[in-house]
């Protein structure tokens, strides 16, 4: 018996940090609630050189590009980097966010979010935004895609627990 099955494609995500910036729990709490939401996910780490991240960009077609930032220089690093990646064509349309702290003055300093949007991001999360705004973002439901399938769909596996976050994490 034949059956249509509607699947949802996950999103391949590629996770960064900027090239100045070696802090990894940000990336690796990225990582691990993408990947709750049922993305996969690819981490290039901390300390990527902007070429790097663009060559593997190129390489990998990934659907979302996620940049974060702990040590305070996101909005100079983050910046050069999508203006350079912006410069591809073959770039142009990839969805790139960018979020933690983005400068060393804290929230006097004002936002950074027009500036980085202006340079080519799709969307800036500040630091004290949390992650409501960037859950909805990428939880919004990716393309449905139809296959016909000759067998009845898998049952469904229990999905793991949710990891634990501490207040405050962005």
């Amino acid at each position: 018996m034949n059956s249509t099955l509607v699947e949802r494609r996950r999103r391949h995500v590629v996770v960064s940090g900027v090239s100045s910036d070696a802090h990894t729990w940000n990336l690796v709490f990225l990582q691990l609630l993408l990947e709750e939401m049922g993305h996969q996910v690819t981490n290039l780490g901390s300390c990527v050189p902007d070429r790097l991240l663009i060559d593997e960009c190129r390489r990998l077609r990934p659907d979302l590009l996620v940049i974060s930032s702990v040590n305070g220089h996101g909005a100079l690093d983050g910046g050069r980097m999508i203006a350079l990646l912006r410069e591809l064509p073959e770039l142009r349309a990839l969805p790139a966010v960018i979020g933690g702290k983005l400068g060393v003055a804290g929230a006097e300093a004002g936002s950074f979010g027009p500036a980085l949007l202006a340079a080519g991001f799709d969307a800036v999360f500040e630091e004290a935004d949390g992650t409501e705004a960037f859950r909805r973002l990428v939880g919004e439901a990716p393309p449905a895609l139809e296959a016909v399938s000759p067998e009845p769909a898998p049952a469904l596996e229990a999905a793991p627990p949710a990891p634990v976050s501490p207040a405050g994490v962005s």
